[in-house]
């Protein structure tokens, strides 16, 4: 079916054949269309040629309408389905028989079909004018101010204008350039930007495949260490259960030692008593005798060795299992409390897990102050600690500023906490570690100690041994002592955060209770804990 609407289209115009004349060499074309391009490529005596196979002509050639192919045409027209668009543009040019217009003339405001579109590419006069794709509506394509073309544009307001706009119009004095000129820079920008854009995404690609191998890494990783840690706590626990028979033994023998010592000295005592009450006898006669010089010569000097057992040893014993005790229950205290939002400050925001508070993400107009840092930007934990040994840790990661401490809030858990518990290292009922900006302060009433720390924090820990009155931070992943206060107070201490204010985004990170999906039972470190 394709190939027999081909033959009956004219290879010009590529619509149905209008009045169709047949060449010497076979092909047929429009008579209009065949006319149209003789008379672009040259006079009209000649020479003429086929547009097909550029066979040349007669000059006397002579175009007769080949009514056999009208006919075909005819037939398939009143056979052929109502398939096209009742709304096709048909060429203003074509009078008696109207073709399908593929072209249109903003100049002209006409539209063209291919042999009238070819007569504007060929002749001089109408080279220059502006001919776009077909279209329907040609105004839309013109000023609707001045209906003139749109020649120009305005690089200010960055729209096509006509000349008369720049000239009269509300474009007048703007800058313009060519559209070509225009069209050419947007590509070349186009360009710049579609370069970088391919840039970023080979590098995002770059960096998800780095993810993705950073990922497989930390994982077989955390497996190598978990698998690690598990061996070295196997062997810790050999080492323990060894030192503890070890310690035991030692002490069996020491008390082994200190008995048998004991008892010879027991045996001692009493010969020396069994030797003093002879030597008493003696004496005794002695002190009867009459001649001098025989007294002197037989008189007994008597000694008592009084070296009592030294239990130094022991001592040393009983330090090191306490020192091994320590190390040991850091871990074993390790707890999460949990954040109370009823005592967090309304510019904080506290996450549903409630181990999470972060700057709210609104705009903040005050001004950045030398002290960067606002002790009243706080929330309290809903745990309290009284009695006992207590451990928990806060992810800092890279905050640049933040302050994390202790400080005795109210009795009673739903009471507001005071004005005085809310400021954190500022009065003599708190203790808090304070970064700013790679400097760390130690702060507690009012006072301030720059600390030397080498290595940047990313997770601070703190110790709250009450028992000893003691408050130690650390640095959670390498357990080194950054700096300890001595707490002596009888009213109870919860944990408490501040991320500090937040100026142009650069403090918007939050501080994160660290905490364990499945923790192990704590029960010598939780009995002196008070929701």
């Amino acid at each position: 079916m394709g190939t027999v609407v081909e033959t009956l289209k004219c290879p010009v115009c590529q619509d149905f054949f209008t009045d169709p004349v047949t060449l010497p060499c076979g092909h047929g074309f429009c008579l209009t269309c065949i006319q149209a391009v003789w008379e672009t490529e040259g006079s009209e005596e000649g020479p003429f040629f086929c547009p097909e196979c550029q066979v040349f002509l007669p000059s006397d050639l002579t175009l007769e309408i080949n009514t056999s192919l009208q006919t075909k045409v005819k037939l398939f027209a009143a056979n052929k389905p109502a398939t096209t668009s009742s709304s096709a543009i048909h060429c203003d040019h074509c009078i008696e028989t109207p073709s399908v217009a593929i072209r249109t003339c903003l100049t002209c405001d006409a539209a063209l079909c291919q042999a009238h579109a070819l007569l504007h590419q060929q002749r001089s006069a109408l080279r220059e004018h502006t001919v776009v794709e077909v279209t329907g509506d040609p105004l839309s394509l013109k000023c609707r101010e001045h209906r003139e073309e749109l020649k120009l544009f305005c690089m200010e307001e960055r729209v096509p204008v006509c000349c008369l706009c720049l000239l009269v119009g509300m474009h007048k004095n703007h800058k313009a350039l060519q559209l070509h000129e225009a069209c050419k820079d947007f590509k070349s920008m186009l360009e710049t930007t579609m370069s970088q854009l391919l840039k970023r995404r080979s590098e995002a690609e770059h960096a998800i495949r780095d993810l993705g191998s950073l990922y497989t890494q930390t994982v077989k990783s955390a497996a190598d260490f978990r698998e690690r840690i598990s061996d070295k706590y196997s062997r810790i626990r050999v080492v323990l259960d060894g030192d503890e028979r070890l310690m035991m033994q030692i002490i069996d023998a020491e008390e082994t030692y200190m008995t048998e010592w004991l008892e010879a000295q027991r045996g001692d005592m009493e010969a020396q008593i069994k030797e003093i009450d002879s030597l008493r006898a003696s004496s005794k006669s002695l002190l009867q005798e009459k001649t001098e010089l025989r007294f002197l010569q037989v008189a007994p000097i008597l000694e008592v060795d009084r070296d009592l057992c030294d239990l130094e040893k022991l001592r040393t014993v009983e330090k090191l299992v306490d020192d091994l005790s320590v190390a040991l229950f850091v871990f074993a205290g390790l707890s999460s409390p949990a954040l109370d939002s009823k005592s967090a400050h309304p510019k904080l925001e506290i996450s549903q897990d409630r181990k999470q508070v972060c700057w709210r993400r609104q705009p903040v107009i005050e001004a950045l102050s030398p002290q960067l840092y606002d002790f009243q930007y706080s929330v309290l934990a809903q745990e309290s600690f009284t009695t006992g040994r207590h451990y928990w840790e806060v992810i800092v990661q890279e905050k640049p500023y933040w302050l994390v401490g202790v400080t005795t809030g109210p009795v009673d858990k739903g009471d507001a906490p005071s004005q005085s518990s809310s400021s954190l290292g500022v009065n003599n009922t708190s203790w808090c570690i304070y970064h700013g900006d790679g400097q760390y302060l130690a702060c507690h009433d009012t006072q301030e100690k720059q600390l030397s720390v080498g290595k940047r924090v990313r997770k601070l820990g703190i110790l709250a041994n009450l028992q000893k009155g003691e408050l130690s931070f650390y640095d959670a992943d390498a357990m080194t002592l950054l700096h300890s206060f001595c707490v002596q107070c009888t009213e109870p201490l919860y944990p408490m955060l501040n991320p500090c204010i937040d100026v142009n985004g650069l403090n918007t990170q939050p501080l994160t209770m660290f905490w364990i999906k499945d923790p192990w039972d704590c029960h010598g470190n939780t009995e002196g804990a008070k929701e």
